[in-house]
């Protein structure tokens, strides 16, 4: 693995653009860097492959311990949501995407630090604007994306039917997420249909949701936390599970980091996982702190000999916390890349790194492009 350092491409602003890549920066500067760029070897893209597709069976198999042994408390899951969650996961519902977000040195194996399984963004870099950077710059080179075509695969299962794709409409990086599943749904001879959150209303008479036409919603893809609907009015409702949802509410599972002790309980010592439990002392005073359903590095809290030398800010934590060992973070240049592997319909399909200065990756991180040479 090296970094290398480059001069980005001169219009590189319109070029991501143009791809659909809008936010690509921000007031303290570039969110979206090709100021540099990862060099990996195949064999190494073979590695985060294989601990992408190792680490989704092992997630699997927690989760199903979880509805064994009833541990609903551990992960703070609402007792109305636990019925949806069954049902959800005796039928297999369908599953598109998900990313694990992977310490790595090159050396040892990858070390999961979570699993992004709800509601994943960073995917019109990873699958779209790095792959026209790599064209640009890197065309004999190859790069660990195939997120592209397996979506396409993965939606085909639903030619034919309508799909409503939702987010919070002011955020662009949500809105552009789902602009682009949206697209590759419709490349699968889907039929979507954009809606805001906001915009979902409940028809009494029909006793089904509703977008602003009054149509009724009946499979939903929906860029909003599971946590989050069970939270709002309208929950009284999804018990009745008048949508199909993607993702389907076992997600809720997966995307709980209160699965990270399971894990480790399940798999101890498995050289993909960190050692992590529903409370500090087995670590001693070295440990990070992450609240059960954090997003974008919130409310984490990395402790060092009993002290803390790095945390962020947020709003969550009230749902609870669980402690895990330090990663050992690579190094290139002060940059501490964190390794996106994703994954689509149950198979790792792709790669996104973001890197940060700090040692808590956050929603400023910035994402870096990435390619490798075939071999010979």
């Amino acid at each position: 693995m090296q970094r290398h350092l480059r001069q980005p491409r001169p219009d590189w602003r319109a070029q991501v653009e143009s791809v659909g890549l809008t936010y690509h920066s921000h007031a303290d500067g570039p969110y979206w860097d090709e100021r540099a760029c990862y060099e990996l070897t195949a064999a190494e893209v073979d590695t985060l492959e294989a601990a992408g597709n190792t680490l989704h069976e092992l997630c699997l198999a927690a989760a199903e311990a979880v509805i064994a042994k009833g541990w609903w408390s551990r992960l703070a899951i609402p007792p109305a949501a636990i019925p949806v969650i069954l049902r959800s996961w005796e039928r297999d519902d369908f599953s598109l995407y998900g990313r694990f977000d992977l310490a790595w040195d090159g050396i040892s194996p990858p070390k999961m630090l979570e699993y992004n399984a709800d509601t994943p963004t960073a995917l019109v870099e990873a699958a779209v604007a790095q792959w026209f950077w790599l064209r640009d710059t890197h065309p004999h080179a190859d790069q660990f994306n195939s997120l592209h075509e397996r979506l396409i695969a993965a939606w085909g299962r639903w030619r034919g039917q309508t799909i409503h794709f939702s987010s919070v409409r002011d955020n662009p990086e949500d809105a552009m997420t789902v602009l682009y599943l949206r697209d590759t749904c419709e490349q699968a001879g889907g039929v979507g249909r954009m809606v805001g959150v906001d915009e979902i209303g409940w028809d009494p008479a029909r006793a089904r949701f509703v977008d602003r036409d009054h149509a009724v919603i009946e499979i939903a893809f929906k860029l909003y936390p599971w946590e989050w609907l069970w939270a709002e009015p309208f929950a009284v409702h999804l018990p009745a599970e008048p949508v199909r949802f993607i993702e389907p509410a076992w997600k809720m599972l997966l995307s709980n980091k209160g699965l990270l002790p399971v894990l480790w309980e399940l798999f101890p010592g498995h050289p993909n996982l960190l050692p992590a439990f529903d409370h500090p002392e087995p670590l001693g005073g070295n440990y990070v702190q992450k609240p059960l359903l954090s997003r974008e590095g919130g409310n984490v809290r990395w402790v060092a000999a009993g002290t803390v030398v790095e945390e962020t800010g947020g709003d969550y934590g009230a749902e609870g916390y669980v402690y895990q060992a330090p990663a050992n973070l690579a190094e290139l240049a002060g940059a501490h890349p964190v390794f996106g592997v994703w994954v689509v319909d149950h198979t790792a399909a792709g790669l996104g790194i973001r890197e940060d200065t700090r040692r808590i990756t956050g929603n400023l991180s910035r994402f870096v492009p990435h390619f490798f040479l075939p071999p010979p």
